[in-house]
């Protein structure tokens, strides 16, 4: 049986009186595959901020590696150990190429290593042909391969990914459903929040359901 990567604790976010999330024990193993649902407002992105440290309002914390990290004081360990796509990613207006490699620049990745993560990326997504293409001219479906191939670049130790599938067309679906199945095979840890039912079915997936802010089912 896998160990908990991370480990949620006495997570509470509240705006005024209404609480949007109140979590009290919540563990996510390495290498597990899980997929966030639950209706409009129940609290999914909200977690989702917080995992990645964009919310530092919340009260709680986590131990990430037996390490314990208060979200007030989200430190950079984690900032370069999760990884979050958004719903609607933002791609640079350069290349393709240039996209995933700005990243791995900033984390100072010599030029070498750097080329190498951005074709096996590339290559992964199957966007070879697309590589030197401004993002513009990418469809909606290459846009998403490609944020998922630029989140996959960097290695993270926990990838979390905001309705992936949104707005896809029935090819780009498939195409990003496909590479969320290779993302488990690959034993990386993942947490998808989301509506699509054809993700929620997807085997080897752990399903949690939130509910006015509160995990209300775990199932594998």
């Amino acid at each position: 049986m896998s160990a908990p990567l991370i480990t949620l604790h006495g997570v509470r976010k509240a705006f005024g009186a209404r609480v949007l999330l109140e979590i009290e024990r919540l563990s996510v193993d390495e290498g597990g595959a899980y997929v966030l649902i639950g209706p409009n407002g129940s609290g999914k992105t909200t977690l989702m901020r917080i995992l990645a440290g964009l919310d530092r309002d919340a009260d709680g914390g986590m131990d990430f590696r037996g390490e314990h990290a208060a979200f007030a004081s989200y430190p950079e360990r984690l900032r370069r150990s999760i990884v979050y796509v958004h719903q609607h990613p933002y791609l640079f207006h350069t290349s393709l190429r240039h996209n995933l490699e700005y990243g791995l620049k900033r984390r100072g990745l010599p030029a070498a290593g750097r080329a190498r993560r951005v074709e096996e990326a590339i290559a992964w997504a199957g966007l070879g042909p697309r590589r030197t293409t401004p993002p513009a001219k990418l469809s909606g479906g290459e846009k998403q391969r490609a944020a998922l191939a630029r989140a996959r670049a960097l290695e993270p130790e926990l990838l979390l990914l905001d309705e992936p599938t949104s707005n896809l067309d029935r090819d780009g679906r498939a195409q990003t459903l496909a590479l969320l199945a290779q993302l488990r095979d690959e034993r990386r840890t993942v947490i998808v929040a989301c509506h699509d039912q054809e993700i929620i079915a997807l085997p080897g997936f752990t399903r949690l359901r939130l509910e006015d802010g509160r995990i209300a089912l775990q199932s594998g």
